[in-house]
């Protein structure tokens, strides 16, 4: 046990300490304290300099050197993401938080963020196209949208006259198109507000 006075000795304290590097620029005699990496390739290897020529280095320094544009851009674009593959969200997996029931707001305090806005305008039509399910029935009497039902009944009227069997003869091809308008128009009796109850078609005879 050492007593107080003595002397202790640690394993290596006297061995020769390790001579410095030398600068690696050339005709320079200081020690190399500083280091730098190599280059673009090797930043993990490093080259060493005294003060003043490692602040010199660093100054030449061109990270992007021998680099087309093209080639910078991808790799500015590969650093956003840390050099690691991104996706799309909610692209893996098949889920969107964003989607169906994951975002709820029944108070309506999210209602006018530009999300739940572009939700809202995604889901309603367009006041200037019908609907879907109404386009084939506006066709076939002719109708544009916006349209009423007294609009719709009106025209349902005139063309069920005009394409009557009666009125032409007895022709099977007029029949046929008597039953499209009258299809037609039961479908825009049941989609369109009522405001009168109306015979539901004409009599094809």
């Amino acid at each position: 046990m050492a007593r107080r006075g003595d002397r202790i000795f640690f394993a290596g304290a006297d061995r020769p300490q390790p001579v410095p590097r030398a600068c690696e620029h050339p005709d320079c005699a200081l020690p190399g304290e500083f280091r730098a990496p190599k280059d673009r390739q090797h930043l993990n290897e490093y080259r060493w300099f005294c003060l003043e020529h490692v602040r010199e280095y660093n100054r030449a320094w061109d990270y992007f050197r021998g680099m087309g544009p093209a080639d910078i851009e991808n790799h500015l674009r590969s650093d956003a993401g840390w050099q690691r593959p991104t996706w799309p969200l909610g692209r893996l997996g098949g889920f969107n938080p964003f989607e169906g029931e994951a975002v709820r707001d029944p108070l309506g305090v999210l209602r006018d963020t530009p999300l739940h806005r572009a939700r809202r305008e995604k889901a309603a039509p367009k006041r200037d196209e019908p609907p879907a399910e109404l386009r084939a029935a506006l066709d076939v009497l002719g109708l544009s949208w916006p349209v009423d039902l007294p609009t719709a009944r009106l025209r349902w009227k005139e063309l069920a006259k005009r394409h009557h069997p009666d009125a032409n003869g007895g022709d099977r091809q007029a029949e046929e198109r008597l039953k499209d308008i009258n299809r037609a128009y039961s479908l825009l009796r049941q989609r369109l507000p009522r405001h009168v109850a109306e015979p539901a078609h004409a009599d094809a005879g």
